[in-house]
């Protein structure tokens, strides 16, 4: 039983009730597709959305890169457009605006859309999906469509897939970034599902929703971001584009990692349970010794993995997080604090426990100065390890 990963609590409701929903990953045994029940519609959990891309010097990174690669392979210019869906505070459209390209986002949380709209990236606040295109494609057709960790985020996936077909031009392009649930099942990232997410995907899920829909796969990129993604690159089915080599590679990778087996995700489970052992003791070993510990991160996988665990205050005094949108704020259900990154120097704890775990390189380099009273760092994902 968890609360909505995001729905961090201001003080005001700090001894108010809160919700808490079963977190059950559930797999088919026809396609593969894992994924979590439906408790709580999109709407309300992004009606007033507590995540901003732009707070990640790294993923701003990823994000350029990607835009100069796109705009060199596939020509774009100022005669073409660039949609994303799911586009947040304007993180990766201002990459290809800046080089004169004409973009739109949509994205349905109106207080991030907002802004993005102040950075001058034209946004429309809405959902996607057949109805959303239908709407938008005589004006908005698009050469490419980004979709980058959206798609685990929508219910209804058929649908969603089905707006794809619908807004993309005749030769036009879609890419679409998710975590690789390959990745989670074989490094231990139990914290990654939370219900926001509620699909876990593989090539072999998503190729079979694509194909649904008269959208083909013709290449792959294996990335290293959120532990472990994927990169899919998708156009018309009836286009016929040639099938680079990597899909074929990354298909073969899947089938001999199980995911095509369904005692795969039962020995997982089980795994989990010890990955939980590991974290609770190292929490206890540092209380009983007297030592103090923090967090760094108010990140959604970070509350699945201190409410799985059981972690509250009395274990984690409090968790610093870069965005002021979350500073100063309750973490859901542990009922943590959020303070600024400042507060770690002035309580100079024996160790950060980083909870985006994906980040750990940036995080260190940012809060290297802990050294300088003995402080160490620790990450719980794919074991949990002091360094």
């Amino acid at each position: 039983m968890s609360p909505l990963a995001n729905s961090l609590l201001t003080a005001e409701q700090a001894s108010a009730m809160e919700p808490f929903y079963p977190l059950h990953a559930r797999v088919c045994a026809k396609c593969f597709l894992v994924q979590l029940e439906e408790f709580e519609s999109p709407e309300h959990i992004f009606s007033d959305y507590l995540y901003f891309s732009s707070y990640s010097d790294a993923w701003l990174a990823h994000c350029s890169r990607y835009a100069e690669k796109m705009i060199e392979t596939l020509r774009l210019g100022a005669q073409s457009k660039v949609v994303e869906i799911a586009s947040n505070d304007g993180y990766l459209l201002q990459f290809f605006a800046k080089h004169g390209v004409p973009v739109l986002g949509i994205e349905p949380a109106g207080n991030v859309a907002r802004v993005a709209i102040e950075k001058g990236i034209p946004t429309e606040v809405a959902f996607f999906g057949s109805q959303t295109a239908s709407r938008l494609k005589d004006e908005h057709a698009a050469d490419l469509i980004a979709a980058n960790n959206v798609l685990a985020h929508v219910p209804d996936i058929n649908d969603f897939v089905s707006g794809f077909k619908i807004l993309l031009k005749t030769r036009g392009t879609i890419t679409v970034e998710f975590p690789h649930l390959l990745h989670l099942i074989a490094e231990g990232q139990f914290d990654t599902i939370y219900h926001e997410h509620y699909s876990y995907l593989s090539l072999l899920s998503v190729e079979a929703v694509f194909k649904r829909h008269g959208l083909a796969l013709y290449d792959v990129e294996e990335l290293p971001t959120h532990g472990g993604s994927l990169r899919l690159f998708a156009g018309h089915s009836d286009e016929g584009r040639a099938e680079r080599p990597g899909l074929q590679a990354v298909r073969e990778k899947e089938r001999a990692a199980g995911l095509d087996r369904l005692a795969t995700y039962t020995r997982f489970a089980e795994s989990v349970v010890a990955r939980k052992s590991d974290i609770l003791a190292f929490f206890i070993e540092q209380q009983r010794a007297g030592k103090s510990v923090v967090g760094y991160g108010a990140a959604a996988k970070g509350n699945t993995l201190l409410n799985y665990c059981g972690v509250g205050p009395e274990f984690l005094r409090y968790v610093v997080d870069r965005s002021p949108h979350k500073q100063g704020r309750l973490l859901p259900g542990s009922r943590i604090p959020v303070l600024a990154p400042s507060a770690v120097f002035e309580t100079r704890p024996d160790y950060l426990f980083i909870l985006p775990w994906n980040l750990r390189e940036e995080i260190a380099a940012q809060m290297s100065g802990i050294r300088e009273w003995g402080g160490k760092f620790v990450t719980p994902i794919p074991r949990l390890e002091i360094f």
